[in-house]
């Protein structure tokens, strides 16, 4: 029998996990399942669809939803504070990679399969491994970021958009902003996509050509990035876990 509640808390098992999710009816052809950044799985359902058959097609996406859950876990830092030992999460451009903590003669981080390694000497406390970490991200954010802004450049070089200063610093409410001479952004970004960060780097460089978002920024925009609305779409998913930014950019 279809049940007739607009919405309702379900779960169901898969293993030894155990999915949650709210159910919503509403006027619609299909069935859809959204997992939200916050790790809350949602499923839209078209009125009078069958309840069992409704957790049928939830189960046969429970694989498919757990793995998107351990993708935005790592961007949740509030709800799953960073330890900074062996095992745990970490993003890098995008991927995750799992931390392996090691005593070492001389401290290093290196990218190896799936793995960053942190070589520590003496006691290998949070606090250290973090700093190094954060160095070595920093480092690679720097190369990255600057291989973005020369490329955007030269994309932008018909409409003679010159080059600004790069600036990284930590932001808590911004993925980047711009000045007259410098554009400014989040070392956080460097957890990002690679296309989510020349994006943001786009974004910027056209606001060296036109300071607000007016219809000429916009144009520009669309000229030199035509998909640009999709990246920035993956990136506020990731943001709104991760960063919880009220604003993009300025």
């Amino acid at each position: 029998m279809a049940s007739t509640r607009k919405s309702s808390r379900h779960s169901i098992s898969f293993g030894c996990e155990t999915i949650q999710f709210t159910l919503n009816y509403g006027s619609r052809r299909s069935l859809a399942i959204t997992v939200q950044p916050d790790l809350s799985v949602l499923v839209a359902a078209p009125e009078g669809k069958d309840l069992d058959l409704i957790m049928v097609r939830v189960k046969k996406r429970a694989r498919w939803i757990l793995q998107q859950q351990r993708y935005f876990e790592a961007f949740l830092p509030s709800l799953t504070p960073r330890r900074y030992v062996s095992g745990e999460t970490h993003f890098y451009m995008g991927k995750q990679y799992r931390l392996k903590v090691r005593k070492a003669a001389i401290e290093d981080v290196k990218l190896s399969g799936r793995f960053i390694h942190v070589g520590v000497v003496g006691r290998a406390s949070a606090k250290r491994v973090r700093a190094l970490l954060d160095s070595w991200l920093l480092a690679h954010a720097r190369v990255r970021f600057q291989e973005s802004l020369d490329r955007g450049i030269e994309k932008l070089s018909r409409w003679r958009v010159p080059c600004p200063v790069l600036r990284i610093r930590r932001m808590k409410r911004r993925w980047g902003s711009c000045t007259n001479r410098a554009i400014y952004l989040n070392s956080e970004l460097i957890k990002a996509p690679s296309h989510c960060i020349d994006y943001v780097v786009m974004h910027e460089l056209c606001h060296v050509k036109y300071r607000g978002h007016d219809k000429r920024f916009f144009e520009l925009l669309s000229k030199v990035m035509p998909d640009w609305k999709k990246r920035k779409a993956r990136l506020e998913r990731l943001s709104a876990g991760f960063l919880a930014l009220d604003k993009g950019f300025e």
